[in-house]
C-alpha cells in the first residue's frame, strides 16, 4: 500500500487561440470578430492514469482543443460566459469520468477602421491592451458558477487624490500628499448569481459593459484618500447597480507618480511634471460581497500585476 495520497488534480488544453468571423448582412460584408483565448481545466475520476498510466478515464487534451474550435464553428460565439457555460456543460454530460470542467476565457477586443462606405465592414485594430476574462465551472454537485473579469484596464485620476495622517515610523520617508496623481492597472474578477449563470437569456455583453461603467464611473467619481478606499468605493457600485453581482474582487497595483524636483533648475514644479516609477509599486487587493452570501474567487485565484 502506498503511503502517498494524490490530491487534488487537473488536467486540459491551456491557451486554446479561437478567432471567430460572423458575417452579416445580405451579401456577407459586415463582419464581426471575437477573439479568444480558451483554457479548459477538467476534475474527475483520474486516479487510475495517475497511479498506472490507464488512460480508459482519460479524455485527450487535443479533443478538449478541438472540442473548442468545433463549438465556435457550431455555437458562434455569443459572449465569453455563454461559450464557457456551453463549453463547461459539454464536457461534465458527456464523459462520466468527467465530474467538474473549468473554462477560463480571455477576450481582446478589436475596434472597426473607419471606412467611407458601410457597405463593406471588416477592417479592425485591436483596441488597446484590456482583456476581458471569465471562468466557468459546473459541477455535478454544485451546479454552474460563473466569474467574469477583466486586466490591464489603466486609469488615472490627475487630481482630487490625497494620503497622508499614516503611521510614521524611523523608516518612514514618503511626504504626505494633498494633492497627487492617482492611476492604476485595474485586474477586476466578479461572481454571478446562481440566478444569473442558470439564466439561458442572461445577456453576458450588457453584463460585462454595465460592470465595467461602474467600475470606471466610481475610479472617476471618488475623491480619494487612499487607494484602498477607491477600491471600496469600485466594489460598491457595481453591487449597487448589478444585482446579479454577488461579488467583486480588485487588485490594484498603484502606479506611482513622483513630482520632479526642478528646483536645481530654478523652476517650480507645481503639480504639473511627474516621474512615472515602473516598479515597486503598492499592490492593493480586496474582496466585496453581498452580506450572508459565500465568497467564491479563491485567493489563491488572485491575478498578480
Amino acid at each position: 500500500m502506498s503511503k502517498y495520497v494524490l490530491g487534488h488534480n487537473q488536467y486540459g488544453k491551456a491557451e486554446n487561440r479561437i478567432v471567430k468571423v460572423t458575417r452579416k448582412g445580405n451579401d456577407g460584408s459586415w463582419h464581426e470578430i471575437r477573439d479568444l483565448n480558451v483554457s479548459v481545466a477538467l476534475r474527475g475520476d483520474f486516479r487510475d492514469v495517475h497511479l498506472s498510466g490507464d488512460n480508459a478515464h482519460c479524455l485527450p487534451t487535443d479533443t478538449t482543443k478541438n472540442t473548442v474550435y468545433a463549438f465556435g464553428k457550431e455555437h458562434g460565439i455569443d459572449s465569453p460566459e455563454a461559450f464557457g457555460i456551453r463549453l463547461a456543460k459539454h464536457f461534465v454530460s458527456s464523459q462520466d469520468p468527467i465530474r467538474e470542467a473549468q473554462i477560463r476565457i480571455e477576450e481582446f477586443a478589436w475596434e472597426r477602421i473607419p471606412v467611407p462606405t458601410r457597405r463593406k465592414q471588416h477592417s479592425f485594430v485591436l483596441s488597446g491592451r484590456e482583456v476581458r476574462t471569465a471562468q466557468v465551472t459546473y459541477s455535478e454537485t454544485t451546479g454552474l458558477q460563473v466569474i467574469s473579469g477583466l486586466k490591464d484596464l489603466t486609469v488615472m485620476n490627475s487630481t482630487n487624490s490625497e494620503f497622508h495622517g499614516y503611521v510614521k515610523d524611523e523608516y518612514t520617508t514618503l511626504r504626505e500628499a494633498y494633492d497627487r496623481i492617482l492611476a492604476t492597472k485595474v485586474t477586476a474578477r466578479w461572481a454571478h448569481s446562481a440566478l444569473a449563470a442558470d439564466d439561458p437569456e442572461h445577456d453576458w455583453d450588457r453584463s460585462y459593459t454595465k460592470v465595467r461603467t461602474h467600475l470606471l464611473d466610481a475610479f472617476a467619481q471618488t475623491y480619494s484618500y487612499s487607494l484602498q478606499q477607491t477600491l471600496h468605493q469600485m466594489c460598491e457600485r457595481v453591487l449597487d447597480h448589478c444585482p446579479r453581482v454577488n461579488e467583486v474582487r480588485l487588485n490594484l497595483p498603484n502606479k506611482h507618480h513622483f513630482l520632479v524636483d526642478l528646483e536645481p533648475f530654478g523652476l517650480k514644479n507645481d503639480n504639473e511634471v511627474y516621474f512615472a516609477a515602473d516598479r515597486p509599486y503598492g499592490l492593493i487587493e480586496g474582496t466585496v460581497h453581498r452580506e450572508g452570501v459565500q465568497p467564491v474567487i479563491a485567493t489563491s485565484d488572485w491575478i498578480v500585476a
